[in-house]
């Protein structure tokens, strides 16, 4: 798999600390743990979009996308149907996944809430997020569980430790 990551951060954010590498590893550390690993087999371009932004315009995608008029620490806007993750006639096409947004303030404050490295915390709302473009949800228990199950295999990969565990 050739995975084209477009990455987009604002001045707030450490470009020395998520470059696109970085972005690419949480991302195919995901797609692994994902229903749809084969991806990585059919030669085929994906492509993902990964902006790094403040909380304001968060905000204000989360109010016109969700109705929320608030900010978030993720938000996934996924543009791949299921059968073009699946089906690998597809694979001459280029495979555009979607975009994922991240806020900074709200993300420096639950990794300092959760007492977790900003770069730890980031990189699994990156997991996260690619998951939800890649079609999970955590919109009941059974699903978040699953969804769950998958971010802490992929974070895994990468050396992060268990996001959901309660460290004292």
């Amino acid at each position: 798999m050739m995975l084209d990551i477009a990455l987009d951060a604002d001045e707030d954010w450490d470009s020395s600390r998520f470059t696109e590498q970085s972005v690419r590893r949480a991302a195919e550390a995901a797609i692994a743990e994902s229903a749809f690993p084969q991806l990585a087999d059919f030669g085929r371009t994906v492509e993902l979009s990964v902006r790094l932004t403040g909380d304001e315009q968060v905000r204000v995608l989360n109010a016109h996308w969700r109705g929320k008029d608030k900010p978030t620490n993720v938000l996934s806007f996924p543009m791949a149907e299921e059968a073009e993750l699946r089906d690998e006639s597809f694979a001459e096409a280029e495979l555009l996944l979607g975009d994922i947004i991240l806020a900074r303030g709200v993300c420096a404050a639950e990794a300092t809430e959760k007492g977790v490295p900003f770069e730890s915390h980031a990189t699994h709302l990156i997991v996260h997020g690619t998951l939800h473009l890649l079609g999970y949800d955590h919109s009941d228990e059974r699903d978040a569980m699953d969804m769950e199950a998958r971010e802490i295999r992929a974070l895994e990969r990468l050396g992060i430790a268990n996001p959901y565990e309660v460290h004292h």
